[in-house]
């Protein structure tokens, strides 16, 4: 059943995301150039894709704009490399990859130490007139907001989960040292949700039991199902 085996779909979610961010780190490192996404000799596709974009040009067009910024500030740097990626076009279907890239750029520089910074979402929070703007100086003062409001939101994410741990830490209190509570408080804080075959896994748990457990957490229930649940932190 798929409530069975949905720890494993997302570990290998997760293990895509780690796979693309290394190869991310590779590529802003200079190691790598991406393939062609179009295979040239499928004519299927000719309708989806121009087949003379040349993508790998246009990378290196970008990453000259790294290379003749690499004094500038990091955040500035950052604003400037996002706004010549979707200036460049550099891959005709992956614009959303530059944000990643970006983000994994400022890890590099020392300005997030242990996350990428999520600029899409900071994004989402700039009138499209301003990331739009005919004015580049507009465009990329509109970049180095979207940053900042990715900062926000990221430290609000984070007193969240601080919010949610104590509150987790208090029904921990005059528990047994035995009790399988600290590990579900870890797993759910390290998650974005978890189900009941993942907390069995994690726990070595019956399937009542990781029901019991997530109750005594009080998790929020996130598909409104009866079956086929998943439960995060308020």
């Amino acid at each position: 059943p798929w409530d069975e085996t949905e720890a494993d779909q997302l570990a290998e979610e997760f293990a895509e995301i780690d796979a693309v961010l290394a190869r991310s780190s590779r590529l802003l490192a200079g190691d790598v150039v991406p393939p062609k996404t179009t295979p040239q000799g499928d004519e299927r596709l000719s309708i989806l894709y121009d087949l003379d974009w040349d993508e790998d040009a246009r990378l290196a067009e970008w990453r000259q704009v790294l290379d003749r910024t690499s004094e500038l500030p990091a955040v500035l740097r950052a604003a400037l490399a996002i706004e010549a990626w979707a200036d460049i076009e550099v891959l005709q279907r992956g614009a959303w990859i530059g944000g990643l890239l970006v983000g994994a750029m400022l890890r590099e520089e020392g300005v997030t130490a242990n996350h990428l910074a999520c600029l899409h979402l900071g994004a989402q929070k700039i009138p499209r007139e301003r990331r739009r703007s005919r004015a580049s100086t507009e465009r990329v003062a509109a970049f180095i907001d979207a940053i900042r409001e990715a900062a926000v939101a990221g430290l609000k994410e984070h007193d969240r989960l601080l919010l949610a741990r104590e509150r987790m830490e208090r029904v921990l209190q005059g528990r047994r040292s035995s009790s399988k509570l600290p590990a579900l408080m870890d797993l759910v804080l390290s998650r974005p949700m978890v189900s009941t075959s993942m907390v069995q896994a994690a726990l070595k748990v019956s399937r009542q039991g990781a029901l019991d457990l997530i109750g005594a957490f009080s998790l929020r229930e996130l598909t409104g199902r009866g079956s086929f649940r998943a439960w995060g932190i308020i």
